[in-house]
């Protein structure tokens, strides 16, 4: 898959807001040069007590008028105009949930049980069944009682509906869900049933799951 690259100007955060564990002396009287550095340095202070939330915002700011006069660009590697990238992830690094099911020719073979036994690490509460020869997803809940079934289904078909592809559902006795994938066009596993598995894996069901007994 190609890499694109998305490129936009970015802008520092108002690091006035920032939590510091000292007051900075004033630096208006300072040289531009040196204001600069100390700039850095708050920012650098500032990106460590925020932690990773800030990460995202993080990039180039504005020149002030001053830094324009001084023609600190010539002086500093880079320049004012300088175009920031920001690599956008390929298909391999996301997470299967993250991704998309895609359009399977009938041409297509189906997945070999070695790439399917691979895969099934990357889902949870999913193991392989063979029935009469065709390679299958299955995965169980056991649930409080029935009405949780019914919950748990709808929440189902509310994270695939927009996937089109749906798992074979089955209630059994009055609290239990039994959900099989596989891809029937091909006879067989596909990527897209392990793309729907990580995300049914996914759905919340705490609540739905049998209380436990709190004995005195």
């Amino acid at each position: 898959m190609a890499t694109t690259h998305l490129a936009f100007p970015l802008r520092l955060p108002n690091l006035s807001a920032a939590p510091y564990h000292h007051q900075p002396p004033p630096t208006e009287s300072l040289p531009v040069s040196t204001r600069a550095r100390l700039g850095l340095r708050n920012l650098s202070t500032a990106v460590r007590s925020l932690g990773t939330d800030m990460l995202g915002d993080f990039g180039a700011r504005d020149p002030f008028p001053a830094e324009i006069e001084s023609k600190f660009g010539e002086k500093v590697l880079g320049n004012v105009d300088t175009e920031h990238k920001i690599l956008i992830p390929n298909l391999a690094a996301l997470s299967l949930a993250q991704q998309s099911c895609q359009p399977i020719s009938p041409l297509l073979p189906p997945m070999s049980e070695d790439d399917a036994t691979k895969l099934l690490k990357k889902v949870v509460g999913w193991r392989l069944i063979n029935e009469d020869g065709v390679l299958k997803l299955q995965c169980m809940w056991k649930l409080r009682d029935y009405q949780c079934g019914v919950e748990l289904i709808n929440r189902i078909y509310k994270v695939l509906e927009s996937t089109g592809h749906f798992p074979d559902i089955h209630l059994e006795q009055t609290n239990q869900i039994r959900a099989v994938l596989w891809t029937s066009s091909i006879g067989g596993l596909s990527m897209n049933d392990f793309i729907v598995a990580a995300k049914l894996d996914e759905i919340k069901t705490s609540d739905l799951a049998p209380r436990k007994r709190v004995w005195a």
